[in-house]
């Protein structure tokens, strides 16, 4: 039998497009520099004029869905990085956006075969969300990883064409 697993090693020619929501730019602007961070220490350059990473700001977390599939289907990246938060307020409008984000997200990738990193904060405080985006640990690192596993463990999948 075979074993596939992503590495964290090999990211040279890796391509990343990071899709950050500027609503909660606080917020958002913590995840990104954990997310910059983690890619650079694994060898990849974060440099918005470099060859490997977009970076896209959209108005907030319910836009990135959208833009994630764009960016998916242009079949110029490995791997997309959607950074967002969602704090819940005293209206039920954060039910409604987070479910439709998370479904979004994960559609982008099935629809397109590419990995779409769901990297949404999902709180019930501003307190709760900032201590996720460094305070305590900063979850921007943790999306960074997943994306570089992933994108170098879809490298290794064969691909079969649609019948």
């Amino acid at each position: 039998m075979t074993v596939f697993e992503g590495t964290f090693t090999q990211t040279e020619g890796l391509r990343f497009a990071i899709i950050i929501g500027r609503f909660n730019d606080l917020v958002t602007g913590k995840l990104l520099a954990g997310c910059q961070d983690c890619l650079k220490r694994h060898g990849v350059d974060i440099d918005p004029n470099g060859t490997q990473v977009d970076y896209i700001w959209v108005p907030g977390s319910f836009e990135i869905p959208l833009v994630a599939r764009q960016m998916a289907i242009a079949n110029q990246y490995d791997a997309i990085i959607c950074l967002g938060a969602v704090i819940r307020g005293d209206t039920p409008h954060f039910d409604y956006v987070s479910a439709e984000v998370s479904k979004g997200i994960a559609a982008a990738g099935f629809q397109t075969g590419v990995p779409v990193i769901f990297g949404i904060l999902t709180t019930d405080t501003l307190q709760q969300a900032l201590e996720r985006a460094g305070i305590k640990s900063n979850l921007g690192w943790n999306y960074a990883m997943n994306a570089l596993e992933m994108a170098t463990l879809m490298r290794q999948i064969p691909k079969s064409q649609p019948s």
